[in-house]
């Protein structure tokens, strides 16, 4: 008897769209961008042809089509980047045939280009979605297939058309490891009061533990923040690094005793976080956005809800396993982990508009289209298919894998519906 194997899946003509401020991977300071680049290496790995829209000096494996020559910020442009997010936009537009699947980085700057366009678009959300004016914004985008970075930021606008919620990956492996750190508490980051800067410096001073504070300094607030936190970097035991890059910001926070993100704002994700467990630094953070899906207590860092509690999680940061942290940390946040995970949502987003397509024949872009966009159909709103972090029960619990999984259903379903 024979057996049959089912043929692998055919390689995926991918194009990964890029904001162009900054270079992929970017130079310094960059999320989204440092995200593409090891979404790009992953996916490329996987045996998958891999197209960057990004700036001209971006350096990835993958091919380049340049935006701009250069990264808009590298250049001193502090400007208005809305034209530049959709110029990434038309170009792509232009070339979209050449793909199987497009995934744009440029938040809502690419949703016309989502809806419309014949080769299926994923967009992944990099911000934050409590903001005002985001329900409304993305209320009119409902058909837009989307992809969240964390259960907390998703959970903000449950109802739109999400696909499935990804952890992000970075090439952590290369990270540096001690096993005995240093004698001092970081930030890495920028200067921004929601960063928390300035719980920082007074944690520092009620447990008289050393902070080094490497954060970017460029925009008007964060040079204004700066000039109010000068003082505090005259007495010797609060140092600023200013924008700290590559090995050195990774050795920095591999020496650390706690890598701190006290800062009010709702993480939406938080590669810094994913970073210094990667070095077996421990993260003692505040306890909002998704820090807790990130940080399990006791045994990655620890969330607090205020600077008492930050002063005890520092007295016990030493009962931590750093060997532990840094291994959890690898096996969570990998780039190959994120790009299975993304080749998953193309595959099912590819097959339902050849789905659609075959049911209703080729989109009609005229002024009826325009006018009454009906996509709900073609990729099922929330669908019972969609993908999500973890099974229903663990969505929201701190500190649980990142992978995503097929959501289980109970047996009434959603919204009533048999399960």
């Amino acid at each position: 008897m024979t057996l049959q194997h089912s043929p692998s899946p055919a390689p995926l003509r991918i194009a990964l769209v890029a904001p162009p401020m900054k270079a992929v991977p970017p130079i310094g300071y960059g999320g989204t961008e440092r995200v593409v680049a090891s979404l790009a290496s992953g996916l490329i790995a996987r045996g998958h042809d891999v197209t960057v829209f990004t700036s001209g000096d971006a350096e990835t494996e993958a091919r380049i089509v340049p935006i701009v020559p250069r990264a808009l910020w590298e250049t001193g442009y502090r400007g208005d980047v809305a034209a530049y997010m959709q110029l990434a936009a038309a170009m792509v537009w232009r070339q979209a045939e050449q793909f199987d699947v497009i995934h744009s980085h440029l938040e809502n700057h690419g949703f016309l280009l989502a809806r419309y366009s014949d080769t299926p678009v994923v967009t992944t959300l990099h911000g934050r979605l409590d903001v005002a004016g985001m329900d409304v914004l993305l209320g009119e985008f409902r058909d837009v297939p989307l992809v969240a970075i964390s259960a907390n930021q998703r959970r903000w606008l449950p109802d739109q058309n999400w696909l499935a919620t990804i952890h992000h990956g970075l090439p952590l492996d290369a990270m540096p490891a001690r096993r005995r750190p240093g004698d001092y508490l970081v930030v890495v980051g920028r200067m921004s009061a929601e960063k928390g800067i300035v719980e920082a410096i007074e944690l520092s001073r009620r447990t008289g533990i050393p902070l080094r504070i490497a954060a970017k300094v460029h925009d008007v607030q964060e040079r204004e923040l700066f000039e109010e936190v000068r003082s505090a970097f005259e007495g010797g035991s609060v140092t600023f690094l200013g924008e700290v890059r590559g090995a050195e910001r990774d050795e920095l926070m591999a020496g650390a005793l706690a890598t701190l993100m006290l800062g009010s704002w709702p993480e939406p994700f938080g590669l810094v976080a994913i970073e210094s467990l990667a070095t077996g630094t421990p993260v003692i953070a505040r306890r909002s956005g998704a820090l807790p899906e990130i940080v399990e207590p006791g045994v990655d860092g620890f969330l607090v809800d205020d600077l008492i509690e930050a002063e005890q999680a520092v007295r016990r940061v030493g009962e931590l396993d750093r060997i532990r942290i840094r291994k959890r940390a690898l096996e969570r946040f990998s780039t190959a982990r994120m790009a299975g995970e993304y080749e998953t949502v193309y595959r099912r987003l590819i097959a339902r508009r050849q789905t659609f397509r075959l049911a209703t024949g080729p989109r009609d872009h005229g002024l009826d289209a325009l006018a009454t966009p009906n996509v709900h159909s073609e990729f099922g709103l929330n669908g019972d298919d969609a993908l999500q972090l973890t099974g229903p029960s663990e969505a929201l619990v701190p500190g649980r894998g990142s992978r995503a999984t097929l959501d289980q259903e109970g047996a009434s379903g959603r919204n009533g519906r048999p399960g």
